[in-house]
């Protein structure tokens, strides 16, 4: 397969001269610096034991960071620690040492000439015998903190290595017994210090700070990378697998090799090779016609995977689930994800939040997530027909490169709050023909992104002001009704009223898109927000608006009515029922004239089960509050007496009325129920026919026992009427006459 633009980005990118390292270290006469400790004194070098002793005796434990929290767990560090306003650092030649090392430092580390590095003082450590810090990964402190200085003092001692690690690269420094050994490394490098076997280790820990010009956008191959970036942006991609086309690509991710924090993503203060690639890519992008944006993403994969020297099938009483899966082998990618989380502005300043997924055919990098250490990771053994995986999470940061012609549908698509804002903005300028262009170009996306229940006011105003019908209607698309509150009046209004009552029933209509469901969400919406929306439009001179949202609610309320009916299963129908009395009220409540004679004209056409929903209405809303329901009552009540009415079951009948599919067993079985002397019938049948005369008599919960006697060819089906058929049909008489006594005494015009 032939190599994508992206593929030969990531190639020369990866072929550029490295310009340093994520370690470095540096050696320097002890005479150069003089040491003072409150409470100790002067400090002598090289350190010996009595004067280790002093220190620890002016010192703390040392705590560390996990999350939000501070901790003291000697499990994880154990070492004691001095504070900077204990020290006092001075001598005649430290200044110039100090400011040496730090360029040497910015050289090693690869950060541009123009930085200029600042050491700021964090602590002072003593590791006794046994003392370690096990691997972690320092925080950044301040937003131009890219680093850690450790200054470690001469002293005789064995073990306290510090080991510092990162992109599957690990180096161990030792300090010097003589002088004093310097050590700086990137602050995303995870480092540990290993436990001290003899005597005591003392270092001197500082934060690397970078103050620095912004990298002149200038190098040899950024001709090459314009061209991959034209070729990328102008060629159609296709999906990993199955070839499917996906359109031209909106914009480039380049991950980046360290981590940053959102303090320090800045262009200025990028680490090691970043800073070149990047320094490349900007300048490409800037000669292609794109901008750029520093971002930073979480990345996820997962990988089949085995235990190093064991078998592929473990099955899952056999794997340690808190092994590390630092000792499995990563044999193939199962699959991954990647989401931005946060950029920059494309000038560089400032930055926000975002959550935007890059499809794989918008992503290249240099260095595969899989060269470097995630920050978390999951191990799941065999467990018979899935499992021996690992799932890996890494944090990066990312260069993304868009078209300047394409940079609003770009960092729309990752912020639809600052698409909405911009497309406001300029309306309220004057410049309509710019921002329905834009808005235009938001619809390949915006159904997946824009819904959100914050900015449905904020939609409703530009849509007002497009004066663009069609794309009026695709920015309000992606949003449900259930968010549609009172405060949305006046702006629903202003837009109905641009663009015409059918537009406006087209716009209702997507957003009680919902088949023929009425969800739980739904029904909370009906009975808190509709009556107040409804007399909020009225207010805003839209009462055609608040007819429209009524009218299709009771469509939707009706297509509930239609389905829960007729269904055999008293209780789910009973639930279902009942649940939709307290909608239906409010909706009525919300209703005009001619709502409420449609809906009523409709519940009368109902077959008795209908009562399940009315009279829990009834009785939720009461005949002071609510004398519109008094047509319903009075239906109520003529269905309950006519309940009552009806003949009792004489004793020696056992007719049953059901109507089945009318197919030849149905008819059959229906002889059999409509006969008043008939109790059982013994009935020969194969499986299949048995089965359906099963499902008939459970979906409507017939009353009558059926079993199979197992006995010959075929088996014989048992049909039983039970007494069922008669307690059935006192229960149901006494309950209207409970309901009519209710019904009768609370509503006079019942």
């Amino acid at each position: 397969m032939a190599e994508t633009a992206r593929e030969q980005l990531a190639r020369l990118l990866d072929d550029s001269e490295p310009t340093g390292s994520f370690s470095a270290q540096l050696l320097a006469p002890a005479n150069s610096l003089q040491l003072e400790v409150s409470g100790v004194g002067p400090v002598s070098l090289p350190v010996r034991a009595p004067q280790a002793k002093k220190l620890i005796a002016a010192a703390r434990p040392a705590k560390f960071g996990r999350g939000e929290e501070t901790l003291t767990d000697t499990d994880v560090r154990d070492t004691w620690e001095l504070t900077p306003d204990q020290l006092t650092l001075g001598g005649s030649g430290w200044t110039e040492l100090l400011d040496s090392a730090l360029e040497h430092f910015r050289d090693e580390l690869g950060l541009p000439r123009t930085a200029r590095l600042r050491a700021e003082p964090h602590s002072m450590l003593v590791y006794g015998k046994g003392q370690f810090f096990l691997p972690h990964q320092d925080s950044e402190k301040d937003d131009s903190m890219v680093g850690t200085l450790v200054m470690s003092l001469p002293s005789t001692h064995t073990g306290g290595e510090l080991i510092i690690e990162h992109a599957g690269e690990s180096i161990a420094y030792r300090a010097s017994k003589t002088d004093l050994t310097f050590v700086a490394f990137y602050s995303d490098c995870r480092h540990e210090v290993t436990p001290v076997r003899s005597g005591y280790r003392v270092s001197l820990t500082f934060n690397l700070l970078a103050d620095a010009e912004t990298p002149a956008l200038e190098g040899g191959l950024v001709p090459e990378l314009a061209h991959c970036l034209t070729k990328h942006f102008t060629t159609r991609a296709t999906s990993r697998y199955g070839n499917r086309d996906l359109g031209l690509p909106n914009r480039l991710v380049f991950l980046l090799d360290h981590e940053y924090t959102q303090r320090g993503l800045d262009w200025r203060r990028l680490k090691g090779v970043d800073a070149e690639r990047a320094t490349q890519l900007r300048a490409a992008a800037e000669q292609a016609g794109g901008e750029t944006v520093l971002a930073l993403a979480e990345v996820k994969e997962t990988w089949d995977a085995e235990p190093v020297g064991g078998s592929r099938w473990h099955y899952y009483d056999d794997y340690d689930d808190e092994a590390d899966p630092g000792d499995y082998e990563l044999n193939s990618l199962i699959d991954d994800e990647i989401v931005l989380g946060w950029w920059t502005g494309p000038d560089g300043t400032g930055g926000g939040s975002i959550s935007l997924r890059v499809p794989d055919h918008e992503l290249c990098a240099s260095t595969p997530n899989a060269n470097l250490t995630p920050f978390q990771a999951e191990y799941e053994g065999y467990m018979g027909n899935y499992g021996n995986t690992v799932d890996r999470w890494y944090r990066r940061a990312a260069i993304v490169v868009w078209p300047k012609e394409r940079a609003f549908a770009a960092r729309a698509e990752a912020g639809s709050p600052w698409a909405l804002h911009e497309l406001r903005d300029r309306i309220r300028a004057g410049d309509l023909e710019q921002a329905r262009a834009a808005a235009e170009s938001l619809a390949p996306f915006w159904k997946t992104v824009g819904g959100q229940p914050g900015l449905l006011g904020a939609a409703l105003d530009v849509a007002a002001g497009l004066g663009a019908a069609e794309t009026a209607a695709m920015l309000l698309e992606p949003f449900r009704i259930e968010i549609v509150k009172q405060e949305h009046a006046d702006r629903l209004a202003t837009a109905a009223g641009r663009y015409g009552e059918d537009w406006t029933r087209s716009v209702i209509d997507e957003w009680f898109r919902l088949g023929n469901r009425f969800p739980a969400e739904l029904s909370n919406w009906v009975d808190d927000a509709l009556p107040g929306l409804r007399e909020a439009l009225r207010t805003a001179g839209a009462p055609e608006v608040a007819r429209l949202l009524s009218a299709v609610t009771w469509r939707r309320m009706n297509d509930q009515f239609q389905l829960w009916m007729n269904t055999g299963q008293s209780k789910t129908r009973q639930e279902q029922l009942e649940r939709l009395g307290s909608p239906l009220v409010r909706l009525l409540e919300a209703a005009d004239h001619d709502l409420r004679e449609e809906v009523s004209g409709a519940l009368r056409e109902f077959g008795d089960n209908i009562l399940e929903c009315l009279m829990p209405a009834l009785r939720l809303a009461g005949p002071e509050q609510a004398a519109w329901l008094n047509p319903i009552a009075r239906d109520c009540a003529q269905r309950l007496a006519a309940i009552i009415a009806r003949p009792q079951r004489e004793e020696d009948d056992w007719s049953i009325e059901w109507t089945g599919c009318r197919c030849d067993l149905c008819d059959t079985l229906a002889e059999f129920l409509s006969s008043r002397t008939r109790r059982t019938f013994e009935w020969p049948l194969a499986k299949d026919r048995r089965q359906h005369v099963h499902t008939q008599i459970g979906m409507k919960e017939l009353p009558v026992q059926h079993a199979t006697r197992r006995q010959g060819r075929p088996y014989t089906l048992v049909l039983t009427k039970t007494s069922e058929l008669f307690t059935r049909a006192t229960n149901t008489r006494e309950k209207a006459k409970t309901d009519l006594a209710w019904l009768t005494s609370t509503w006079d015009n019942a």
